[in-house]
Protein backbone atom coordinates (compact mmCIF):
# COMPACT_ATOMS: atom_id res chain seq x y z
CA UNK A 1 0.00 0.00 0.00
CA UNK A 2 1.30 3.47 -1.15
CA UNK A 3 1.32 5.81 1.69
CA UNK A 4 0.55 9.76 1.53
CA UNK A 5 4.12 10.06 2.83
CA UNK A 6 5.35 7.61 0.32
CA UNK A 7 3.47 9.28 -2.48
CA UNK A 8 4.52 12.71 -1.55
CA UNK A 9 8.44 10.84 -2.13
CA UNK A 10 7.62 9.60 -5.38
CA UNK A 11 5.75 12.84 -6.49
CA UNK A 12 7.23 15.79 -5.76
CA UNK A 13 10.83 14.72 -7.69
CA UNK A 14 9.19 13.46 -10.81
CA UNK A 15 7.44 16.68 -11.46
CA UNK A 16 9.90 18.47 -10.57
CA UNK A 17 11.74 17.15 -13.47
CA UNK A 18 8.45 17.62 -15.72
CA UNK A 19 8.40 20.97 -14.28
CA UNK A 20 12.55 21.67 -15.73
CA UNK A 21 10.90 21.28 -19.67
CA UNK A 22 7.33 23.39 -18.57
CA UNK A 23 6.81 27.07 -19.15
CA UNK A 24 8.33 29.28 -16.56
CA UNK A 25 6.22 30.53 -13.54
CA UNK A 26 5.71 34.12 -15.24
CA UNK A 27 3.81 33.03 -18.31
CA UNK A 28 0.58 33.41 -18.52
CA UNK A 29 -1.46 30.35 -17.14
CA UNK A 30 -5.01 29.73 -17.88
CA UNK A 31 -5.70 29.85 -13.82
CA UNK A 32 -5.20 32.49 -11.24
CA UNK A 33 -3.51 32.32 -7.75
CA UNK A 34 -3.03 34.90 -5.86
CA UNK A 35 -0.15 35.80 -4.67
CA UNK A 36 1.25 34.03 -6.86
CA UNK A 37 3.06 30.85 -5.90
CA UNK A 38 6.52 30.71 -5.86
CA UNK A 39 7.02 27.30 -7.99
CA UNK A 40 4.34 26.26 -10.05
CA UNK A 41 4.47 23.21 -12.71
CA UNK A 42 1.38 22.33 -14.89
CA UNK A 43 2.53 20.92 -18.21
CA UNK A 44 -0.37 20.43 -19.84
CA UNK A 45 -3.43 22.71 -18.84
CA UNK A 46 -5.14 19.61 -18.50
CA UNK A 47 -9.04 19.62 -16.09
CA UNK A 48 -11.35 17.69 -14.29
CA UNK A 49 -14.57 17.88 -13.00
CA UNK A 50 -14.47 18.32 -9.35
CA UNK A 51 -17.29 15.49 -7.60
CA UNK A 52 -20.86 17.31 -7.07
CA UNK A 53 -19.52 14.98 -3.00
CA UNK A 54 -16.60 16.53 -2.78
CA UNK A 55 -15.06 16.55 0.53
CA UNK A 56 -11.68 17.37 2.49
CA UNK A 57 -10.21 15.04 4.56
CA UNK A 58 -8.13 16.45 7.15
CA UNK A 59 -6.88 16.18 11.04
CA UNK A 60 -8.92 16.86 13.46
CA UNK A 61 -8.06 20.68 15.12
CA UNK A 62 -9.70 23.62 16.57
CA UNK A 63 -9.06 25.88 13.60
CA UNK A 64 -7.53 23.79 11.01
CA UNK A 65 -11.45 21.84 11.06
CA UNK A 66 -13.26 25.10 11.01
CA UNK A 67 -11.18 26.36 8.00
CA UNK A 68 -11.60 22.68 6.21
CA UNK A 69 -15.23 23.67 6.30
CA UNK A 70 -15.23 27.42 5.27
CA UNK A 71 -13.22 26.25 2.30
CA UNK A 72 -15.95 23.34 1.45
CA UNK A 73 -18.58 25.51 0.97
CA UNK A 74 -16.82 28.22 -0.47
CA UNK A 75 -15.66 25.94 -3.71
CA UNK A 76 -19.30 24.67 -3.45
CA UNK A 77 -20.95 27.70 -3.83
CA UNK A 78 -18.74 30.51 -5.38
CA UNK A 79 -19.76 29.68 -8.79
CA UNK A 80 -16.64 31.61 -10.37
CA UNK A 81 -16.54 31.82 -14.06
CA UNK A 82 -13.05 33.60 -15.11
CA UNK A 83 -13.94 36.56 -17.73
CA UNK A 84 -10.73 35.58 -19.91
CA UNK A 85 -11.15 31.82 -20.42
CA UNK A 86 -8.60 30.03 -22.45
CA UNK A 87 -7.88 26.59 -24.48
CA UNK A 88 -7.59 23.76 -21.60
CA UNK A 89 -8.16 20.32 -22.26
CA UNK A 90 -11.04 18.59 -20.06
CA UNK A 91 -10.69 14.64 -19.34
CA UNK A 92 -13.75 12.83 -19.53
CA UNK A 93 -15.70 10.19 -17.41
CA UNK A 94 -13.29 11.46 -14.25
CA UNK A 95 -13.84 13.28 -11.21
CA UNK A 96 -11.56 14.81 -8.07
CA UNK A 97 -13.61 13.13 -4.70
CA UNK A 98 -10.98 14.47 -2.19
CA UNK A 99 -8.10 16.49 -1.13
CA UNK A 100 -6.28 15.01 1.82
CA UNK A 101 -4.78 17.12 3.76
CA UNK A 102 -1.64 16.30 6.02
CA UNK A 103 -0.20 18.35 8.87
CA UNK A 104 2.82 17.28 9.79
CA UNK A 105 3.23 19.43 13.31
CA UNK A 106 -0.75 20.03 14.49
CA UNK A 107 0.80 21.45 17.59
CA UNK A 108 2.78 24.61 16.33
CA UNK A 109 1.32 27.53 16.73
CA UNK A 110 0.39 31.05 15.15
CA UNK A 111 3.50 32.99 16.43
CA UNK A 112 6.07 35.12 14.22
CA UNK A 113 8.18 32.62 12.24
CA UNK A 114 6.03 29.39 11.96
CA UNK A 115 6.64 27.38 9.05
CA UNK A 116 3.64 28.63 6.51
CA UNK A 117 4.65 26.09 3.36
CA UNK A 118 2.68 24.10 1.73
CA UNK A 119 2.86 21.57 -1.29
CA UNK A 120 -0.62 21.32 -3.45
CA UNK A 121 -0.18 18.20 -6.23
CA UNK A 122 -3.42 17.19 -8.14
CA UNK A 123 -2.27 13.96 -10.13
CA UNK A 124 -3.57 13.29 -13.26
CA UNK A 125 -6.16 10.51 -13.22
CA UNK A 126 -6.33 10.14 -9.42
CA UNK A 127 -9.30 10.78 -7.37
CA UNK A 128 -7.83 12.02 -4.79
CA UNK A 129 -5.68 16.24 -4.42
CA UNK A 130 -2.90 16.22 -1.87
CA UNK A 131 -2.01 18.89 0.49
CA UNK A 132 1.46 18.73 2.89
CA UNK A 133 2.44 21.29 5.29
CA UNK A 134 4.15 21.60 8.41
CA UNK A 135 1.57 23.49 9.71
CA UNK A 136 -1.94 24.33 10.12
CA UNK A 137 -1.67 27.52 9.37
CA UNK A 138 0.85 26.17 6.32
CA UNK A 139 -2.68 24.16 5.44
CA UNK A 140 -4.37 27.15 5.65
CA UNK A 141 -2.66 28.86 2.82
CA UNK A 142 -2.78 25.70 0.31
CA UNK A 143 -6.61 25.54 0.95
CA UNK A 144 -6.93 29.10 -0.68
CA UNK A 145 -4.18 27.89 -2.99
CA UNK A 146 -6.64 25.49 -3.88
CA UNK A 147 -10.03 27.19 -3.73
CA UNK A 148 -8.82 29.77 -6.65
CA UNK A 149 -7.92 26.86 -8.84
CA UNK A 150 -11.49 25.93 -8.87
CA UNK A 151 -14.18 27.57 -11.53
CA UNK A 152 -17.33 27.23 -13.03
CA UNK A 153 -21.03 26.73 -11.89
CA UNK A 154 -22.02 24.38 -9.14
CA UNK A 155 -22.23 21.09 -9.75
CA UNK A 156 -20.29 21.47 -13.04
CA UNK A 157 -16.98 22.48 -11.02
CA UNK A 158 -13.32 22.03 -12.95
CA UNK A 159 -10.11 22.80 -12.09
CA UNK A 160 -6.55 21.50 -13.44
CA UNK A 161 -4.72 18.61 -12.94
CA UNK A 162 -1.46 17.37 -13.38
CA UNK A 163 -0.44 20.29 -11.13
CA UNK A 164 2.28 20.95 -8.42
CA UNK A 165 3.01 23.80 -6.48
CA UNK A 166 5.59 23.93 -3.67
CA UNK A 167 5.20 27.38 -2.10
CA UNK A 168 6.11 29.33 1.34
CA UNK A 169 6.75 33.27 2.11
CA UNK A 170 9.55 35.27 1.61
CA UNK A 171 8.61 37.32 4.90
CA UNK A 172 7.38 36.35 7.95
CA UNK A 173 5.33 39.08 8.83
CA UNK A 174 3.20 40.42 6.24
CA UNK A 175 0.37 42.73 8.23
CA UNK A 176 -2.75 44.85 7.82
CA UNK A 177 -2.81 48.08 10.61
CA UNK A 178 -5.80 49.49 10.80
CA UNK A 179 -6.67 52.75 13.15
CA UNK A 180 -9.73 52.50 14.99
CA UNK A 181 -9.84 55.67 16.82
CA UNK A 182 -10.23 58.19 14.90
CA UNK A 183 -13.26 56.64 13.60
CA UNK A 184 -15.01 53.59 14.33
CA UNK A 185 -15.04 50.30 12.75
CA UNK A 186 -17.65 47.73 13.52
CA UNK A 187 -17.04 43.89 14.58
CA UNK A 188 -18.23 42.49 11.36
CA UNK A 189 -15.93 45.06 9.18
CA UNK A 190 -13.00 44.15 11.15
CA UNK A 191 -13.92 40.17 10.70
CA UNK A 192 -14.12 40.86 6.95
CA UNK A 193 -10.62 42.57 6.88
CA UNK A 194 -9.15 39.44 8.03
CA UNK A 195 -11.09 37.20 5.83
CA UNK A 196 -9.93 39.31 2.94
CA UNK A 197 -6.62 39.00 4.28
CA UNK A 198 -6.51 35.10 5.22
CA UNK A 199 -7.63 35.13 1.45
CA UNK A 200 -4.72 36.65 0.12
CA UNK A 201 -2.16 35.16 2.54
CA UNK A 202 -1.58 37.78 4.72
CA UNK A 203 -0.89 36.88 8.44
CA UNK A 204 -0.85 39.89 11.32
CA UNK A 205 -4.21 42.42 11.96
CA UNK A 206 -2.25 44.90 13.40
CA UNK A 207 -4.73 46.84 15.64
CA UNK A 208 -4.25 50.64 16.53
CA UNK A 209 -7.07 50.38 18.73
CA UNK A 210 -6.56 53.62 21.10
CA UNK A 211 -5.35 57.47 19.97
CA UNK A 212 -6.17 60.85 21.08
CA UNK A 213 -9.37 60.97 19.37
CA UNK A 214 -11.16 57.62 21.46
CA UNK A 215 -10.48 54.81 23.54
CA UNK A 216 -13.10 52.60 22.57
CA UNK A 217 -11.51 49.19 24.18
CA UNK A 218 -13.33 48.20 27.02
CA UNK A 219 -10.94 46.53 29.93
CA UNK A 220 -12.16 45.24 33.05
CA UNK A 221 -9.45 46.82 35.21
CA UNK A 222 -10.21 50.20 33.68
CA UNK A 223 -13.69 50.84 32.74
CA UNK A 224 -14.13 54.24 32.88
CA UNK A 225 -10.92 54.37 30.11
CA UNK A 226 -13.74 53.37 27.44
CA UNK A 227 -16.90 54.59 29.32
CA UNK A 228 -15.73 58.22 28.94
CA UNK A 229 -12.97 58.05 26.23
CA UNK A 230 -15.03 56.35 23.31
CA UNK A 231 -17.07 57.90 20.73
CA UNK A 232 -20.44 56.19 22.26
CA UNK A 233 -21.48 53.50 24.27
CA UNK A 234 -22.36 51.67 20.92
CA UNK A 235 -19.05 52.35 19.66
CA UNK A 236 -16.70 50.40 22.05
CA UNK A 237 -14.83 46.43 21.91
CA UNK A 238 -15.96 44.65 24.87
CA UNK A 239 -14.10 41.68 25.80
CA UNK A 240 -16.51 39.26 23.85
CA UNK A 241 -16.12 41.15 21.04
CA UNK A 242 -12.31 40.88 21.31
CA UNK A 243 -12.69 37.15 21.68
CA UNK A 244 -14.60 36.88 19.00
CA UNK A 245 -12.23 38.64 16.43
CA UNK A 246 -9.11 36.66 17.88
CA UNK A 247 -11.18 33.25 17.35
CA UNK A 248 -11.96 34.40 14.14
CA UNK A 249 -8.24 35.30 13.21
CA UNK A 250 -6.99 31.85 14.51
CA UNK A 251 -9.80 30.37 12.27
CA UNK A 252 -8.37 32.30 9.12
CA UNK A 253 -4.79 32.06 10.24
CA UNK A 254 -4.39 35.66 10.76
CA UNK A 255 -2.21 36.93 14.58
CA UNK A 256 -4.19 39.83 16.28
CA UNK A 257 -1.74 42.55 17.23
CA UNK A 258 -3.01 44.82 19.55
CA UNK A 259 -1.64 48.76 20.03
CA UNK A 260 -1.99 50.74 22.24
CA UNK A 261 -0.05 53.97 21.76
CA UNK A 262 1.84 55.76 24.72
CA UNK A 263 3.05 57.93 26.03
CA UNK A 264 2.12 60.01 23.03
CA UNK A 265 -1.30 60.18 21.23
CA UNK A 266 -3.46 59.90 24.57
CA UNK A 267 -5.75 62.31 24.67
CA UNK A 268 -8.65 60.44 25.35
CA UNK A 269 -7.29 58.57 28.36
CA UNK A 270 -7.52 62.17 30.07
CA UNK A 271 -11.64 61.77 29.91
CA UNK A 272 -10.92 59.05 32.86
CA UNK A 273 -7.50 60.58 33.55
CA UNK A 274 -7.30 64.30 33.57
CA UNK A 275 -4.30 64.27 36.30
CA UNK A 276 -1.96 62.13 34.05
CA UNK A 277 -2.61 63.88 31.00
CA UNK A 278 -0.48 67.16 29.47
CA UNK A 279 -2.40 69.50 27.16
CA UNK A 280 -5.44 67.50 26.76
CA UNK A 281 -8.60 69.17 25.25
CA UNK A 282 -6.27 71.90 23.92
CA UNK A 283 -6.44 73.47 20.42
CA UNK A 284 -3.46 71.82 18.53
CA UNK A 285 -1.62 74.72 17.25
CA UNK A 286 -1.64 77.90 19.07
CA UNK A 287 -2.49 80.68 17.15
CA UNK A 288 0.76 82.82 16.71
CA UNK A 289 2.56 79.39 17.47
CA UNK A 290 5.19 78.16 14.70
CA UNK A 291 4.93 74.57 13.80
CA UNK A 292 7.59 73.38 16.10
CA UNK A 293 5.77 74.60 19.00
CA UNK A 294 2.26 72.82 18.32
CA UNK A 295 1.12 70.58 21.15
CA UNK A 296 -0.25 67.59 18.66
CA UNK A 297 0.99 67.09 15.26
CA UNK A 298 -2.77 66.89 14.12
CA UNK A 299 -6.10 68.16 16.28
CA UNK A 300 -6.83 65.65 19.31
CA UNK A 301 -3.95 66.49 22.16
CA UNK A 302 -2.76 64.68 24.63
CA UNK A 303 0.41 62.78 26.35
CA UNK A 304 0.82 60.75 29.29
CA UNK A 305 3.15 62.35 31.96
CA UNK A 306 5.83 60.25 32.76
CA UNK A 307 6.03 62.28 36.46
CA UNK A 308 3.05 60.74 37.64
CA UNK A 309 2.87 57.72 39.51
CA UNK A 310 -0.76 57.47 38.82
CA UNK A 311 0.44 57.14 34.97
CA UNK A 312 1.70 53.75 35.83
CA UNK A 313 -0.74 52.44 37.43
CA UNK A 314 -3.38 53.08 34.66
CA UNK A 315 -0.70 52.00 32.14
CA UNK A 316 -0.11 48.86 34.24
CA UNK A 317 -3.59 47.69 34.30
CA UNK A 318 -4.10 48.63 30.57
CA UNK A 319 -1.23 46.24 29.92
CA UNK A 320 -2.46 43.53 32.62
CA UNK A 321 -5.90 43.57 30.70
CA UNK A 322 -4.83 43.82 26.97
CA UNK A 323 -2.12 40.61 27.36
CA UNK A 324 -5.09 38.48 28.91
CA UNK A 325 -7.53 39.44 25.87
CA UNK A 326 -4.80 38.87 23.19
CA UNK A 327 -2.62 35.60 23.08
CA UNK A 328 -0.13 37.49 20.52
CA UNK A 329 3.22 37.23 21.77
CA UNK A 330 3.56 40.84 20.03
CA UNK A 331 2.61 44.26 22.19
CA UNK A 332 2.85 47.53 20.56
CA UNK A 333 3.36 49.93 22.58
CA UNK A 334 3.28 53.18 20.29
CA UNK A 335 6.05 55.19 21.50
CA UNK A 336 5.21 57.75 17.58
CA UNK A 337 5.34 61.77 17.98
CA UNK A 338 5.95 62.27 21.22
CA UNK A 339 5.82 66.18 20.55
CA UNK A 340 7.26 68.84 23.18
CA UNK A 341 5.24 71.39 23.04
CA UNK A 342 2.68 69.09 24.88
CA UNK A 343 5.17 68.01 28.06
CA UNK A 344 5.79 71.73 28.14
CA UNK A 345 2.34 72.94 29.12
CA UNK A 346 2.63 70.45 32.50
CA UNK A 347 4.30 72.59 35.23
CA UNK A 348 5.64 69.59 36.93
CA UNK A 349 7.63 68.48 33.98
CA UNK A 350 8.60 72.58 33.30
CA UNK A 351 9.96 72.28 36.51
CA UNK A 352 11.94 69.29 35.81
CA UNK A 353 13.78 70.81 32.46
CA UNK A 354 14.74 73.80 34.93
CA UNK A 355 16.65 71.58 37.00
CA UNK A 356 18.64 70.03 34.12
CA UNK A 357 15.99 67.36 33.04
CA UNK A 358 15.48 66.77 29.02
CA UNK A 359 12.83 65.91 27.11
CA UNK A 360 14.45 62.74 25.86
CA UNK A 361 15.01 61.86 29.88
CA UNK A 362 10.95 61.78 30.11
CA UNK A 363 10.67 59.44 27.41
CA UNK A 364 13.64 57.12 29.05
CA UNK A 365 11.73 57.32 32.10
CA UNK A 366 8.14 56.08 31.18
CA UNK A 367 9.94 53.44 28.56
CA UNK A 368 11.87 52.42 31.39
CA UNK A 369 8.75 51.64 33.60
CA UNK A 370 6.61 50.18 31.60
CA UNK A 371 8.89 48.17 28.88
CA UNK A 372 9.75 45.71 32.11
CA UNK A 373 6.77 45.39 33.01
CA UNK A 374 5.52 44.17 29.38
CA UNK A 375 8.25 42.41 28.68
CA UNK A 376 7.48 40.68 32.45
CA UNK A 377 3.91 39.62 30.68
CA UNK A 378 6.17 37.60 28.35
CA UNK A 379 5.81 39.99 25.36
CA UNK A 380 8.24 41.48 23.13
CA UNK A 381 7.67 45.12 22.43
CA UNK A 382 7.22 46.71 19.30
CA UNK A 383 7.60 50.12 19.13
CA UNK A 384 7.12 52.77 16.30
CA UNK A 385 10.83 54.29 14.62
CA UNK A 386 11.00 57.30 16.95
CA UNK A 387 11.73 55.98 20.24
CA UNK A 388 15.35 55.15 18.34
CA UNK A 389 15.41 58.44 15.01
CA UNK A 390 13.24 60.90 16.64
CA UNK A 391 15.47 64.45 16.06
CA UNK A 392 14.47 65.66 19.47
CA UNK A 393 12.46 63.04 22.16
CA UNK A 394 14.60 59.75 21.51
CA UNK A 395 15.89 57.05 24.09
CA UNK A 396 18.82 55.64 24.75
CA UNK A 397 19.74 52.48 23.20
CA UNK A 398 20.46 50.62 26.13
CA UNK A 399 16.71 50.97 27.23
CA UNK A 400 15.63 49.19 24.18
CA UNK A 401 16.94 45.32 24.52
CA UNK A 402 17.80 43.70 21.02
CA UNK A 403 16.13 40.65 22.30
CA UNK A 404 12.64 42.45 23.66
CA UNK A 405 12.10 45.23 21.20
CA UNK A 406 11.38 45.17 17.74
CA UNK A 407 10.79 48.48 15.55
CA UNK A 408 8.51 49.60 12.98
CA UNK A 409 9.60 52.52 10.41
CA UNK A 410 7.60 54.97 8.76
CA UNK A 411 9.42 57.38 7.54
CA UNK A 412 12.25 57.87 4.89
CA UNK A 413 11.70 54.78 3.14
CA UNK A 414 15.08 52.56 3.14
CA UNK A 415 17.10 55.06 4.90
CA UNK A 416 15.02 54.36 8.09
CA UNK A 417 14.93 50.90 8.04
CA UNK A 418 18.73 50.51 7.18
CA UNK A 419 19.25 53.01 9.99
CA UNK A 420 17.23 50.47 12.47
CA UNK A 421 18.86 47.05 11.65
CA UNK A 422 21.98 49.06 11.51
CA UNK A 423 21.15 49.00 15.30
CA UNK A 424 20.78 45.35 15.36
CA UNK A 425 17.20 45.97 15.55
CA UNK A 426 14.44 43.90 14.15
CA UNK A 427 12.38 46.02 11.74
CA UNK A 428 8.65 45.73 10.25
CA UNK A 429 8.79 47.97 7.74
CA UNK A 430 5.51 50.32 7.14
CA UNK A 431 7.21 53.14 5.10
CA UNK A 432 4.56 55.63 4.68
CA UNK A 433 5.93 56.85 1.58
CA UNK A 434 4.87 53.40 -0.54
CA UNK A 435 2.56 51.88 2.74
CA UNK A 436 0.01 54.31 4.12
CA UNK A 437 -2.91 53.39 1.99
CA UNK A 438 -4.98 56.84 4.00
CA UNK A 439 -2.77 59.07 1.89
CA UNK A 440 -3.43 61.34 -1.54
CA UNK A 441 -7.42 62.08 -0.25
CA UNK A 442 -6.74 65.61 1.14
CA UNK A 443 -6.49 67.60 4.09
CA UNK A 444 -9.09 66.82 6.48
CA UNK A 445 -8.66 70.19 8.31
CA UNK A 446 -11.13 73.34 8.35
CA UNK A 447 -10.61 76.38 7.83
CA UNK A 448 -7.42 75.83 5.32
CA UNK A 449 -6.18 78.44 3.31
CA UNK A 450 -4.04 76.38 0.99
CA UNK A 451 -6.98 75.61 -0.92
CA UNK A 452 -7.62 78.94 -2.10
CA UNK A 453 -4.66 78.78 -4.05
CA UNK A 454 -5.60 78.73 -7.91
CA UNK A 455 -2.52 76.61 -8.84
CA UNK A 456 -1.57 73.16 -8.44
CA UNK A 457 -4.97 71.98 -8.53
CA UNK A 458 -5.91 74.03 -5.81
CA UNK A 459 -3.35 74.21 -3.11
CA UNK A 460 -1.01 71.08 -1.74
CA UNK A 461 2.08 71.84 -4.10
CA UNK A 462 0.65 68.29 -6.05
CA UNK A 463 -0.23 66.70 -2.87
CA UNK A 464 -3.37 67.74 -2.67
CA UNK A 465 -3.12 69.15 0.91
CA UNK A 466 -2.21 65.22 1.92
CA UNK A 467 0.90 65.50 3.76
CA UNK A 468 1.95 62.02 2.74
CA UNK A 469 0.47 62.33 -0.57
CA UNK A 470 -0.03 61.58 -3.43
CA UNK A 471 -2.24 58.70 -3.49
CA UNK A 472 0.01 55.19 -3.31
CA UNK A 473 -0.90 53.32 -5.99
CA UNK A 474 -0.57 49.53 -5.84
CA UNK A 475 2.44 49.59 -8.41
CA UNK A 476 4.09 51.89 -5.89
CA UNK A 477 2.75 49.54 -3.58
CA UNK A 478 4.00 46.56 -5.55
CA UNK A 479 7.31 47.66 -6.51
CA UNK A 480 8.59 48.52 -3.36
CA UNK A 481 11.45 46.42 -1.96
CA UNK A 482 11.01 46.61 1.94
CA UNK A 483 15.19 45.45 2.10
CA UNK A 484 16.06 48.29 -0.48
CA UNK A 485 19.90 49.23 0.20
CA UNK A 486 20.39 46.04 2.39
CA UNK A 487 23.74 44.60 1.07
CA UNK A 488 24.31 42.47 4.82
CA UNK A 489 22.63 39.21 5.05
CA UNK A 490 22.70 39.79 8.69
CA UNK A 491 20.89 43.23 8.10
CA UNK A 492 18.49 42.13 5.61
CA UNK A 493 17.50 38.88 8.02
CA UNK A 494 16.39 41.63 10.72
CA UNK A 495 13.58 43.00 8.31
CA UNK A 496 10.95 40.62 10.02
CA UNK A 497 8.67 41.90 6.97
CA UNK A 498 6.03 44.96 6.26
CA UNK A 499 2.45 45.94 6.99
CA UNK A 500 0.39 48.50 4.87
CA UNK A 501 -1.37 51.02 6.97
CA UNK A 502 -4.89 52.44 7.15
CA UNK A 503 -4.97 55.39 9.09
CA UNK A 504 -8.83 56.50 9.69
CA UNK A 505 -9.13 60.38 9.69
CA UNK A 506 -10.63 60.09 6.35
CA UNK A 507 -11.75 56.25 6.87
CA UNK A 508 -14.63 54.36 8.62
CA UNK A 509 -16.74 51.39 7.40
CA UNK A 510 -17.91 52.82 4.57
CA UNK A 511 -14.80 52.95 2.44
CA UNK A 512 -12.74 50.06 4.52
CA UNK A 513 -12.99 47.98 1.54
CA UNK A 514 -11.63 50.22 -1.17
CA UNK A 515 -9.32 51.65 0.81
CA UNK A 516 -7.40 48.25 1.25
CA UNK A 517 -8.16 46.34 -1.44
CA UNK A 518 -6.47 45.49 -4.04
CA UNK A 519 -3.76 47.65 -3.11
CA UNK A 520 -2.96 45.32 -0.22
CA UNK A 521 -3.22 42.20 -2.71
CA UNK A 522 -0.22 43.69 -4.34
CA UNK A 523 1.33 44.42 -1.34
CA UNK A 524 0.29 40.74 0.00
CA UNK A 525 1.91 38.87 -3.12
CA UNK A 526 5.13 41.04 -3.00
CA UNK A 527 6.05 39.84 0.50
CA UNK A 528 5.08 36.36 -0.02
CA UNK A 529 6.60 35.63 -3.27
CA UNK A 530 8.59 38.57 -4.02
CA UNK A 531 7.78 41.46 -7.15
CA UNK A 532 9.96 39.63 -9.53
CA UNK A 533 9.94 37.40 -11.94
CA UNK A 534 13.21 34.40 -12.00
CA UNK A 535 15.14 36.63 -14.19
CA UNK A 536 14.88 39.22 -11.28
CA UNK A 537 13.20 41.69 -13.24
CA UNK A 538 10.20 43.24 -11.69
CA UNK A 539 6.91 41.78 -12.91
CA UNK A 540 4.47 44.61 -12.63
CA UNK A 541 3.55 44.80 -16.13
CA UNK A 542 2.35 40.85 -15.99
CA UNK A 543 0.63 41.57 -12.68
CA UNK A 544 -1.65 43.80 -13.84
CA UNK A 545 -4.08 41.37 -15.10
CA UNK A 546 -3.55 38.36 -12.72
CA UNK A 547 -4.08 41.79 -10.26
CA UNK A 548 -7.37 42.53 -12.32
CA UNK A 549 -8.87 39.02 -12.31
CA UNK A 550 -8.08 38.82 -8.46
CA UNK A 551 -9.76 41.57 -7.59
CA UNK A 552 -13.35 40.65 -9.39
CA UNK A 553 -12.94 37.83 -7.51
CA UNK A 554 -12.93 39.14 -4.15
CA UNK A 555 -15.63 40.97 -5.08
CA UNK A 556 -17.33 37.82 -6.25
CA UNK A 557 -16.36 36.95 -2.93
CA UNK A 558 -18.53 39.89 -0.93
CA UNK A 559 -14.96 42.43 -0.47
CA UNK A 560 -15.97 45.64 -1.94
CA UNK A 561 -12.39 46.34 -3.59
CA UNK A 562 -12.20 49.17 -5.99
CA UNK A 563 -11.33 48.54 -9.83
CA UNK A 564 -7.66 49.21 -11.07
CA UNK A 565 -9.01 48.99 -14.77
CA UNK A 566 -12.10 49.02 -17.07
CA UNK A 567 -13.11 45.59 -17.50
CA UNK A 568 -12.40 45.92 -21.36
CA UNK A 569 -8.74 45.95 -20.36
CA UNK A 570 -9.18 42.38 -18.89
CA UNK A 571 -11.04 40.97 -21.94
CA UNK A 572 -8.92 42.29 -24.08
CA UNK A 573 -5.43 41.51 -22.77
CA UNK A 574 -1.92 43.74 -23.56
CA UNK A 575 -4.33 46.49 -24.97
CA UNK A 576 -4.28 48.91 -21.75
CA UNK A 577 -0.58 48.67 -22.01
CA UNK A 578 2.17 51.40 -22.36
CA UNK A 579 3.87 51.28 -25.87
CA UNK A 580 7.01 50.29 -23.83
CA UNK A 581 5.29 47.37 -21.58
CA UNK A 582 3.57 45.49 -24.91
CA UNK A 583 7.05 45.84 -26.57
CA UNK A 584 8.88 44.22 -23.11
CA UNK A 585 5.79 41.88 -23.44
CA UNK A 586 6.25 40.67 -26.66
Amino acid sequence: MLTLSKFHVILIPLLFLISLFSPLLSTSIPINIWPKPRFLSWPQHIATALSPNFTIISPQHQYLTSSVTRYVHLIRSENYSPFVTRPIKLMKGHTLINLVVNVTDLSLPLHHGVDESYNLSIPIGSSSAHLLAQSVWGAMRGLETFSQMIWGRAPDLCLPVGIYIQDSPLFGHRGVLLDTSRNYYGVNDIMRTIKAMSANKLNVFHWHITDSQSFPLVLPSEPSLAAKGAYGPNMVYTPEDVLGIVQFGFEHGVRVLPEIDTPGHTGSWGEAYPEIVTCGNMFWWPAGKSWDERLASEPGTGQLNPLIPKTYEVVKNVVKDVVKQFPEPLFHGGGDEVIPGCWKTDPTINSFLSSGGTLSQLLEKYINSTLPYIVSQNRTVVYWEDVLLDAQIKVDPLLLPKEHTILQTWNNGPVNTKKIVAAGYRVIVSSSEFYYLDCGHGGFLGNDSQYDEQGDGGGGGGSGGSWCGPFKTWQTIYNYDITDGLLDEEERKLVLGGEVALWSEQADSTVLDSRLWPRTSAFAESLWSGNRDERGVKRYGEAVDRLNQWRYRMVNRGIGAEPIQPLWCLKNPGMCNTVHSAFEDQ
